[in-house]
């Protein structure tokens, strides 16, 4: 139907086309919302809009980009009705400085985000929530893992972030704390249909699934038993099903811009990686990218280069709105329009795309990994450099380098254009005064000055090895053991005693074991190698105040709890070693002071309930314990406080149902449930202790608790 047909505000087509010729125009674009500026390409403001990003999802692993062995229903119907980008790539590597890229339309050489650890996007740039936001749209973000955490800087502009599964349990060792795909598309779809039929909206759902580690819920887990990574894209195809299906029936006449890609992708064994992070071949970094909107697009596939900085301004562009000219990302709606590219797009192929991979130089001091792509042509800067044909070398086992001396001098030259005005990977401003911090409590041996000069000894080429000792000590801990994860970890360090994420691995090893000593010095090892990373000291503090240290943890977090913008977690784990030190009253505005900078994060509740509850004041306890629950009914640690003060005040059903809440929401709240029974036996309240005890035994793993089972068995005289 020809577009103006669609205006509310109907004008005779004589009429229309003598307002076209004059003004050059579609016609009428504060009646009819349509607007075309370029013959063939439709524009539409005020268009709802849906952002879906898959973590981890490698675009060779969708039924719609070849894989005849996925199972990608909903992906492969999206485009094939949509517009698929078949060569659409990411610049990062990593979950947060990936979406930063996406969101803003920048490389992170101009915003300043490189990993998912120490960095914050900055308040200064324009996302598309802000933008849109700005331009009347209901806003409201969807995330399904920690890296996306709003204390990260992502959700300026968002009316609503959804991130409250962070902290509401115990995050795990060595993983990211997350969320199940379909538990975040519920909430995006109560969301959206509580909106305003005549408010346009942007909603951003973000899915984790395809991580690692790969365990698929059924019937995924036994289809895909020998490819469990399938299983898992599988899982969350399903999941964004309902979302997908959603956007069939058109809101007020017209149906959403769908957007849906991959923060990036994944190595299964590709060159000696076995996920992501540390290189940055096609296998990370080609993603897929879809686009639908029926009413501007007719289904196609398009070959020309795609990428994450291209979302930001093709949105914009599709919506009507100018795109900023600072942005490092172009516009992609003519080649989804299928319509040649104007002189401003004449080549996309030639246009270059900048990608990185720094996290394995800013955690485990190895060479830091950049490059480009540009006519199909890949290079990559390290110590011993790369050069891929991507045309005839898809897989990037032919290393044109050394045969192609000038192509590789062309290349670097070009890289370093990017590198003049990059914002540099720093993530601690205060590193000066961070190390002088360490100095002053002793912690001096493990210092290592910061290095630009890299050799071959440190190319991630070289040193992958010590990956696979990483992954060997994650395998060891997932399968309960923990002497053998320690020693594997020790010999790690060992033979690398400058990368700080072993140290991180090491410490908490140590600690579980019971050595807190051996974990500390772990913990003030890595933190003087990363120049006192804020989230390695807040756990050293939190460590020391678990060893009776607290005054020291408190002066060693003074100088990160002035920081702007304050970090939750560094206020969080100072004001617990405030309350150790018996000062209260800072403790509480200490967290008063991370909840003004994130109100929506039930655990700083909980954590002030804790220091009431030390301070003997159980009535403000049970208030923070409840606003926890208000904000997220299945933060588990405040349904435990709970039916710990209910138990106190002799309310012992209360008590039992809030532990029921606490094992239902987190089962590893039945070890806090068998300490709480010990204390009161030892208490002599045995007849209190006896329906807690009951409840453990009837709700306790017997591979996780199988001691505590048998000893509470025997007290109750059971066999």
């Amino acid at each position: 139907m020809d577009p103006l047909e669609q205006c509310p505000f109907r004008v005779q087509r004589s009429t229309a086309h003598t307002i076209a010729v004059v003004v050059g125009l579609a016609v009428l674009a504060g009646s009819c919302r349509w607007v075309r500026s370029e013959p063939g390409v439709r524009r539409h403001a005020g268009l709802d809009v849906l952002l879906i990003t898959i973590d981890t999802l490698r675009a060779d692993a969708v039924g719609a980009y070849g894989n005849s062995r996925a199972s990608t229903p909903s992906i492969d119907r999206l485009a094939a009705a949509g517009v698929r980008f078949a060569d659409a790539h990411a610049h990062n590597v990593t979950t947060l400085a990936s979406h930063a890229n996406i969101l803003s339309g920048r490389y992170p050489t101009d915003h300043g985000v490189r990993d998912n650890s120490g960095f914050r996007f900055p308040a200064t740039i324009d996302t598309l929530a802000t933008v849109l936001k700005a331009r009347g749209y209901r806003t409201g973000a969807f995330v399904s893992a920690y890296p996306l955490d709003s204390r990260f800087g992502l959700d300026r502009g968002f009316d609503a972030y959804d991130d409250s599964f962070v902290d509401a349990q115990p995050r795990p060792a060595f993983l990211e704390q997350e969320r199940r795909g379909a538990e975040t598309v519920a909430l995006a779809k109560r969301w959206l249909d509580a909106g305003a039929k005549d408010q346009p909206y942007f909603c951003w759902v973000h899915l984790y699934e395809p991580h690692f580690p790969y365990a698929p819920p059924e019937p995924f887990a036994s289809r895909f038993l020998a490819d469990p990574y399938l299983g898992e894209v599988a899982a969350v195809d399903a999941a964004i099903a309902p979302l997908l299906e959603s956007i069939a029936a058109a809101r007020n006449g017209r149906q959403p811009l769908v957007v849906l890609t991959a923060d990036h992708g994944e190595s299964l064994g590709e060159h000696g990686e076995t996920t992501h992070g540390i290189f940055a071949y096609e296998a990370t970094l080609s993603v897929p990218l879809i686009v639908f909107q029926p009413e501007l697009f007719k289904a196609r596939v398009v070959k020309e280069p795609a990428r994450h900085v291209d979302v930001f301004p093709t949105i914009l562009d599709a919506l009507a709105i100018r795109v900023p000219d600072a942005l490092a990302g172009r516009s992609l709606l003519t080649l989804a329009a299928g319509v040649s590219a104007d002189s401003a797009h004449t080549d996309r192929s030639s246009q270059p795309i900048y990608f990185e991979a720094l996290s394995a130089n800013l955690n485990r001091g190895w060479a830091p990994l950049g490059g480009l792509i540009r006519d199909r042509m890949k290079y990559i800067d390290l110590p011993i450099p790369e050069l891929y044909d991507l045309q005839r070398d898809s897989n990037e086992q032919q290393n044109l380098a050394d045969s192609q001396p000038q192509r590789v001098e062309e290349m670097r030259g070009l890289l370093n254009t990017f590198r003049a005005s990059d914002r540099r990977a720093e993530r601690r401003p205060e590193a000066a005064d961070a190390l002088e911090r360490l100095h002053s409590v002793g912690y001096t041996s493990a210092v290592v000055a910061p290095t630009t000069r890299y050799t071959e000894a440190d190319d991630p080429k070289r040193l992958i090895g010590l990956d696979a000792m990483l992954q060997d000590v994650l395998r060891l801990y997932l399968a309960g053991d923990l002497r053998a994860a320690i020693a594997r970890c020790r010999e790690l360090v060992e033979r690398r005693p400058t990368m700080a994420v072993s140290l991180l691995e090491l410490a908490h090893l140590e600690r579980e074991s019971g050595n807190l000593a051996a974990g500390i010095d772990a913990l003030r090892r890595a933190a003087a190698l990363t120049a006192g990373d804020a989230q390695t000291m807040s756990l050293l503090a939190a460590y020391l105040t678990q060893a009776g240290r607290a005054r020291e943890a408190v002066d060693l977090l003074e100088p990160y709890s002035r920081r702007e913008p304050a970090d939750p977690q560094v206020l969080t784990s100072r004001a617990m070693a405030l309350a150790a030190a018996g000062r209260t009253s800072d403790a509480l505005s200490t967290l008063e002071q991370a909840r003004r900078h994130d109100p929506t994060n039930a655990m700083l509740h909980v954590e002030s309930g804790t220091v009431y509850l030390m301070a003997g004041d159980r009535a403000h306890a049970r208030e923070e314990f409840q606003a926890a629950l208000a904000l997220n009914p299945a933060a588990a640690r405040a349904h435990s406080s709970l039916g710990v003060i209910a138990s106190e005040d002799g309310r012992t059903d209360e008590a039992i149902a809030q532990w029921r809440d606490a094992l239902k929401a987190d089962p590893r709240e039945a070890g806090k449930l068998f300490a709480f029974t010990e204390f009161l036996r030892q208490k002599g309240r045995d007849a209190e202790a006896r329906p807690f005890l009951e409840l453990f035994v009837a709700s306790a793993s017997q591979q996780q608790y199988a001691r505590e089972l048998e000893r509470a068995r025997e007290w109750l005289g059971r066999p």
